[in-house]
Protein backbone atom coordinates (compact mmCIF):
# COMPACT_ATOMS: atom_id res chain seq x y z
CA UNK A 1 0.00 0.00 0.00
CA UNK A 2 1.63 3.53 -1.21
CA UNK A 3 1.65 6.47 1.72
CA UNK A 4 -0.10 9.23 0.44
CA UNK A 5 1.78 11.97 -0.72
CA UNK A 6 3.28 14.48 1.63
CA UNK A 7 2.41 18.04 1.26
CA UNK A 8 5.84 20.24 1.66
CA UNK A 9 4.84 23.96 2.57
CA UNK A 10 7.46 26.84 0.49
CA UNK A 11 9.19 28.43 2.92
CA UNK A 12 8.03 31.72 3.94
CA UNK A 13 9.72 34.58 2.22
CA UNK A 14 10.59 37.15 4.95
CA UNK A 15 11.81 39.71 2.59
CA UNK A 16 7.73 40.08 1.30
CA UNK A 17 5.32 41.47 3.34
CA UNK A 18 1.77 39.98 3.81
CA UNK A 19 0.88 41.93 0.86
CA UNK A 20 3.60 40.18 -1.28
CA UNK A 21 5.91 43.98 -0.79
CA UNK A 22 9.91 44.04 -0.72
CA UNK A 23 10.85 45.26 3.02
CA UNK A 24 13.51 45.24 5.11
CA UNK A 25 13.65 42.20 7.73
CA UNK A 26 13.39 43.96 11.16
CA UNK A 27 15.77 41.79 13.24
CA UNK A 28 15.57 44.15 15.88
CA UNK A 29 14.71 42.22 18.34
CA UNK A 30 16.87 39.15 17.50
CA UNK A 31 20.18 38.62 19.78
CA UNK A 32 23.37 39.85 18.24
CA UNK A 33 25.73 36.20 17.67
CA UNK A 34 29.28 35.63 16.54
CA UNK A 35 28.20 34.99 13.01
CA UNK A 36 30.83 33.61 9.85
CA UNK A 37 30.37 32.89 6.35
CA UNK A 38 32.56 31.17 3.65
CA UNK A 39 31.86 32.03 0.05
CA UNK A 40 33.65 30.59 -3.20
CA UNK A 41 34.02 31.45 -6.97
CA UNK A 42 36.31 29.80 -9.36
CA UNK A 43 37.67 31.51 -12.06
CA UNK A 44 39.07 29.56 -15.60
CA UNK A 45 41.76 30.39 -17.83
CA UNK A 46 44.26 29.53 -19.48
CA UNK A 47 47.20 27.62 -17.33
CA UNK A 48 49.46 30.22 -18.84
CA UNK A 49 46.70 33.22 -18.17
CA UNK A 50 46.97 32.07 -14.36
CA UNK A 51 50.45 31.86 -14.34
CA UNK A 52 50.75 35.67 -15.33
CA UNK A 53 48.30 35.97 -12.15
CA UNK A 54 50.32 33.91 -9.97
CA UNK A 55 53.53 35.54 -10.52
CA UNK A 56 52.51 38.72 -10.63
CA UNK A 57 53.44 39.52 -14.25
CA UNK A 58 50.23 40.87 -15.80
CA UNK A 59 50.59 44.02 -17.28
CA UNK A 60 48.14 45.81 -14.95
CA UNK A 61 50.15 44.73 -11.78
CA UNK A 62 49.87 42.43 -8.71
CA UNK A 63 46.35 40.92 -9.75
CA UNK A 64 45.61 39.16 -6.64
CA UNK A 65 46.53 41.82 -4.44
CA UNK A 66 44.39 44.13 -6.10
CA UNK A 67 41.70 41.34 -6.35
CA UNK A 68 41.83 40.69 -2.23
CA UNK A 69 41.45 44.54 -1.68
CA UNK A 70 38.70 44.66 -3.89
CA UNK A 71 36.63 41.97 -2.61
CA UNK A 72 37.19 43.46 0.95
CA UNK A 73 36.05 46.35 -0.35
CA UNK A 74 33.26 44.86 -1.98
CA UNK A 75 32.01 43.33 1.53
CA UNK A 76 32.00 46.73 2.97
CA UNK A 77 29.76 47.63 0.29
CA UNK A 78 27.61 45.14 0.24
CA UNK A 79 24.15 46.65 1.94
CA UNK A 80 24.75 49.74 -0.68
CA UNK A 81 24.82 47.22 -3.48
CA UNK A 82 22.21 44.58 -2.13
CA UNK A 83 18.94 46.57 -1.61
CA UNK A 84 16.98 44.85 0.94
CA UNK A 85 20.69 43.51 3.02
CA UNK A 86 21.31 45.25 6.43
CA UNK A 87 24.44 47.25 7.13
CA UNK A 88 26.87 44.44 9.49
CA UNK A 89 29.36 45.44 11.73
CA UNK A 90 32.02 43.58 9.95
CA UNK A 91 34.70 42.78 12.13
CA UNK A 92 36.89 40.48 9.58
CA UNK A 93 36.98 39.58 5.99
CA UNK A 94 39.40 37.98 4.39
CA UNK A 95 40.12 36.97 0.60
CA UNK A 96 42.44 33.90 -0.02
CA UNK A 97 43.41 32.20 -3.67
CA UNK A 98 44.16 29.03 -4.50
CA UNK A 99 45.39 28.32 -8.26
CA UNK A 100 44.97 24.55 -9.42
CA UNK A 101 45.88 22.66 -12.50
CA UNK A 102 44.69 23.35 -15.43
CA UNK A 103 44.12 27.20 -14.90
CA UNK A 104 41.50 26.88 -12.05
CA UNK A 105 41.35 29.93 -9.36
CA UNK A 106 39.54 29.13 -6.49
CA UNK A 107 38.46 32.47 -4.81
CA UNK A 108 37.24 32.42 -1.57
CA UNK A 109 36.34 34.91 0.83
CA UNK A 110 35.14 34.82 4.63
CA UNK A 111 33.76 37.20 6.33
CA UNK A 112 32.89 37.65 10.36
CA UNK A 113 30.89 39.81 12.59
CA UNK A 114 28.58 39.66 15.73
CA UNK A 115 25.48 40.84 14.60
CA UNK A 116 21.82 40.32 14.66
CA UNK A 117 21.73 38.92 11.22
CA UNK A 118 24.28 36.75 8.95
CA UNK A 119 27.03 37.92 6.71
CA UNK A 120 26.30 35.26 3.94
CA UNK A 121 25.95 38.16 1.56
CA UNK A 122 28.99 39.89 2.37
CA UNK A 123 31.15 36.95 2.05
CA UNK A 124 29.45 36.23 -1.34
CA UNK A 125 29.77 39.70 -2.51
CA UNK A 126 33.63 39.41 -1.71
CA UNK A 127 34.37 36.50 -3.76
CA UNK A 128 31.95 38.02 -6.40
CA UNK A 129 33.91 41.08 -6.70
CA UNK A 130 37.23 39.63 -6.19
CA UNK A 131 36.79 37.19 -9.25
CA UNK A 132 35.46 39.76 -11.40
CA UNK A 133 38.60 41.91 -10.29
CA UNK A 134 40.74 39.29 -11.35
CA UNK A 135 38.56 38.75 -15.17
CA UNK A 136 39.26 42.19 -15.21
CA UNK A 137 43.29 42.74 -14.73
CA UNK A 138 43.05 39.79 -17.13
CA UNK A 139 41.16 39.90 -20.16
CA UNK A 140 43.95 41.33 -21.85
CA UNK A 141 45.90 38.43 -21.96
CA UNK A 142 43.01 35.90 -22.31
CA UNK A 143 38.71 37.17 -22.53
CA UNK A 144 37.88 33.63 -22.25
CA UNK A 145 38.11 33.33 -19.09
CA UNK A 146 34.86 32.48 -16.96
CA UNK A 147 33.57 33.12 -13.61
CA UNK A 148 31.75 30.06 -12.32
CA UNK A 149 30.06 28.36 -9.27
CA UNK A 150 29.66 31.28 -6.82
CA UNK A 151 28.53 30.37 -4.22
CA UNK A 152 28.19 29.63 -0.18
CA UNK A 153 30.62 27.03 1.55
CA UNK A 154 29.97 27.23 4.89
CA UNK A 155 28.30 29.84 7.75
CA UNK A 156 28.02 29.76 11.25
CA UNK A 157 25.80 31.43 13.94
CA UNK A 158 22.44 32.87 14.82
CA UNK A 159 19.25 31.03 15.00
CA UNK A 160 19.83 28.85 12.24
CA UNK A 161 23.03 26.99 13.58
CA UNK A 162 25.70 26.19 11.10
CA UNK A 163 25.08 25.28 7.50
CA UNK A 164 27.80 23.27 5.45
CA UNK A 165 27.54 23.10 1.72
CA UNK A 166 27.14 18.84 0.58
CA UNK A 167 26.63 18.12 4.81
CA UNK A 168 23.19 16.68 5.15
Amino acid sequence: MKKPAQKTRAPRLTHLDARGRARMVDVGMKPATEREAVAEAIVRMKPATLKLATAGKAKKGDVLAVARVAGIQAAKKTSELIPLCHQVPLSSVQVEFEAKSGGTLHVRATARCAAQTGVEMEALAAAAIAALTVYDMLKAAERGMRIESLGLLRKSGGRSGTWTRGAR
